[in-house]
């Protein structure tokens, strides 16, 4: 299989049957998945058709794994410019436009050359043109406030804003592992 593991990726849940993360996905390459198999790491739950083979054992390649020593998610997530939009929904906090990251910016709520810091109680996402707009102005000068204040969120509500984004590509072995907490249709 030369895919390079893009093709199979495994979904990788904690020993508590829940996700690594959300947003991005904790996905493993089914070499990866493969290696955890034999290591006695991981628990095969569910598998894709296609399989491995080697001179002695062939072997489905595993769809969701799930690990066997559970591994604590930390209280409090990095401050990285993804996780203030994920905070913040991918919606820029002036004009509430939504945007892909690649087309979002983030602002110093009070500029830095105001004596503004880069903290999550001081920076909200923006689009471009509302940053631009802004500029290195206070919100009361430009009458331009942000949607919500900001502060720092918990890893549960980044992994929760997170499952409403979606990946492009959810393998059906998935679904009741992503979503297992949410109201199940009639």
């Amino acid at each position: 299989m030369p895919d390079g593991g893009q093709q199979f990726p495994a979904l990788v849940l904690n020993a508590d049957f829940r996700p690594l993360s959300y947003f991005p996905l904790s996905l493993w390459s089914w070499q990866d998945a493969v290696k955890a198999v034999f290591m006695d790491r991981v628990s095969v739950l569910n598998e894709y058709e296609k399989a491995v083979h080697s001179p002695s054992v062939t072997m489905k390649l595993p769809s969701v794994i799930a690990l066997k020593d559970f591994v604590p998610t930390s209280r409090r997530p990095a401050f990285t410019r993804f996780n203030v939009f994920l905070r913040d929904a991918f919606q820029c906090q002036y004009c509430s436009a939504r945007s892909p990251a690649p087309d979002l910016t983030f602002d110093h709520v009070t500029p830095r050359c105001r004596g503004g810091r880069t903290t999550w109680e001081n920076v909200v996402t923006a689009c471009g043109a509302c940053n631009l707009r802004k500029g290195s102005r206070l919100p009361r000068e430009c009458r331009m406030f942000p949607r919500l204040t900001p502060r720092q969120p918990s890893t549960w509500e980044l992994q929760d804003n997170g499952r409403a984004f979606p990946p492009n590509y959810l393998h059906e072995s998935w679904r009741d592992y992503l979503y297992w907490d949410s109201e199940l249709e009639s």
